[in-house]
């Protein structure tokens, strides 16, 4: 079979000349120019799969123009940074067709949030990282010095030349940064004024409940949204600010916001996925780093180009500097490095395997528990400042990610069924097909779910959802503060509490946080303990509360 392979500018198509088949895309609707053609003979198509797949990446990456300055439907490459891309562009970047009405007589009495922690320096690891791209970069422009080519540095981008890493001698890392502060105060300040009669009670830390990890950037975080939450409620200072309660607990303990670093299943699972996933990356960084070496005559290696478009996201996103290290790729290139992002994302903490999510178990129940505590204030009439309002969360990716799909968000047609199976999902599609998982929108910095709990008079909605009680209770879920339909329940905006219950929440219930993690519990000693060994016990006890605990160093590596 004779197969023939043509590109364009946003446009790809195969040929198979035995039977007429045609394959093809486009994206942007753009003029079609830049034409590439390449041939080669298919005696088993499904044998040469793989073969083809690097073919029509290195034809789409070399046909793609280079990324335009932003604009009003332009590309911009701040909107493709994966889990690194700030939340104001990622909010920016959805689109709402409408939003669902609220049902006539219907008011918020509850409110579940979770949310990633805002934007962040990079991690001291990372910071190293840079630091060798540096000595690596300045080794490449002097053996292209020492080229037979006299004009071989002509096409290198002069920022490379000499370039040293902005957070260069920093011993420390990962620490929020002004412009995290300033999208968590900002989130909170839009939270207080879009559920206004919620928050319109006095403070108490039991009406309105702020927790957090005891990471610094997530309990910042909390700090951040605290201030914009009650800001002019008190006495301190000219912005009228007020003393507030965060609560966290040990990071060796915290099932509930860090329920990755106690389960011993996934950290297994994770180390033994990584190297597939770098695999799976490997033909994408192969092509864009042939593409790159061609084009600026430098001889990089696929690590080179791994920290070059970490630098890119890095500069982009905390710096807001896109003709540098973003400079170097072209828009299709940026395509698919950020698909590279998510695939990881998505097989090591999101559908990617069952444990991914249904370790966030004790998650989900401490959010339905909440409610069913609301729901009963409200029954008994209990009178307003006397129970929780409010129940704020602040923790990382590796939290709201597998919340995400505990709820079924961002699933293709069917696979919520197949989740509730526990059947293994596709990954997400590369481009240029279109996606519904994507880190920018799934998990951005200060990402985050807002499950909003209803109370509805009877007659408003369905009488038969009411479960015998004269008010009816609907839960709305809100992903980055736009409401999001329910795979689970119909794939309705409002769902009824019970239905809520039964169809999303159960089916994860059949499983527990400590058989699926292998967590052993406490075997009781069967001698009385020593009195040193009281007090042995009650100085560790004492130390893993103020946070000194040492937590083992399989933890998770990559932390977000």
């Amino acid at each position: 079979m004779l197969c023939c392979f043509e590109a364009y500018d946003y446009r790809a198509q195969i040929r198979c000349v035995s039977t007429g088949t045609l394959t093809s895309w486009k994206e942007g609707g753009k003029s079609t120019k830049s034409r590439r053609r390449i041939e080669f003979a298919m005696a088993a198509p499904r044998a040469l799969l793989p073969q083809l797949l690097l073919l029509v990446v290195a034809a789409l990456v070399a046909a793609a123009p280079v990324p335009r300055a932003s604009g009003a439907g332009q590309f911009d490459v701040r909107r493709h940074l994966s889990t690194v891309t700030r939340y104001d562009v990622a909010r920016g970047s959805t689109s709402v067709d409408s939003m669902p009405r609220i049902p006539d007589g219907c008011r918020v009495i509850h409110l579940n949030l979770v949310a990633r922690h805002g934007t962040r320096a990079p991690t001291k690891k990372r910071i190293k990282e840079l630091d060798r791209l540096a000595i690596r970069l300045g080794a490449l422009i002097n053996e292209a010095k020492q080229g037979l080519k006299s004009d071989s540095l002509k096409k290198v981008p002069s920022w490379i030349k000499g370039w040293e890493s902005r957070w260069k001698g920093r011993t420390k890392g990962g620490e929020l940064t002004s412009e995290g502060e300033e999208e968590l105060y900002n989130l909170a300040t839009r939270v207080k004024e879009r559920f206004q009669d919620l928050f319109d009670d006095e403070y108490h830390p039991d009406v309105y409940s702020i927790r957090t990890t005891q990471v610094s950037r997530a309990s910042a975080s909390a700090v951040a949204f605290g201030l914009g939450l009650l800001s002019g409620k008190g006495k301190l200072g000219p912005g009228k600010n007020r003393a507030f309660s965060v609560l966290s607990e040990s990071r060796a303990s915290d099932i509930c916001l860090r329920f990755f670093d106690s389960c011993e299943t996934y950290k297994a699972y994770r180390k033994r996925k990584e190297p597939d996933v770098e695999k799976e990356k490997e033909p994408i960084l192969e092509h864009v780093t042939a593409a790159l070496v061609n084009r600026y005559h430098l001889n990089f290696t696929t690590q080179d180009v791994s920290s070059l478009w970490f630098l890119c996201k890095q500069e982009a996103s905390l710096l807001n500097i896109t003709n540098q290290a973003c400079g170097l790729f072209n828009e299709a290139e940026v395509y698919f490095l950020e698909w590279t992002d998510d695939l990881e994302g998505f097989v090591l903490k999101g559908y990617g395997e069952s444990i991914n999510y249904r370790m966030g178990l004790p998650l989900l129940k401490d959010v339905v528990q909440s409610m069913e505590e609301a729901i009963i204030a409200k029954e008994e009439n209990h009178p307003d400042g006397t129970y929780e309002k409010a129940r704020l969360r602040f923790a990382h990716a590796e939290t709201v990610v597998p919340f995400s799909c505990l709820l079924g968000l961002f699933l293709e047609g069917p696979d919520f069924e197949k989740i509730q199976r526990e059947e293994a999902l596709d990954v997400p599609p590369m481009p240029p097909q279109g996606r519904n998982w994507k880190g920018s929108v799934v998990a951005p910095f200060a990402g985050n779910n807002m499950l909003v709990l209803y109370q509805c008079p009877g007659k408003t909605l369905d009488a038969s959802t009411s479960g015998g009680q004269n008010n009816l209770y609907f839960v709305q879920v809100l992903h980055n503060e736009i409401p999001v339909s329910m795979p689970g329940c119909g794939n309705k905006y409002f769902c009824p509490f019970e239905e809520f219950k039964e169809r999303i929440v159960k089916p994860h219930l059949k499983h527990d946080y400590n058989m699926i993690c292998k967590i052993n519990p406490p075997v009781a000693s069967k001698e009385p303990a020593s009195f040193t060994t009281k007090v042995s016990s009650f100085l560790v006890g004492l130390f893993s509360q103020k946070g000194y605990r040492d937590v083992s160093a399989e933890s998770v590596k990559t932390e977000l």
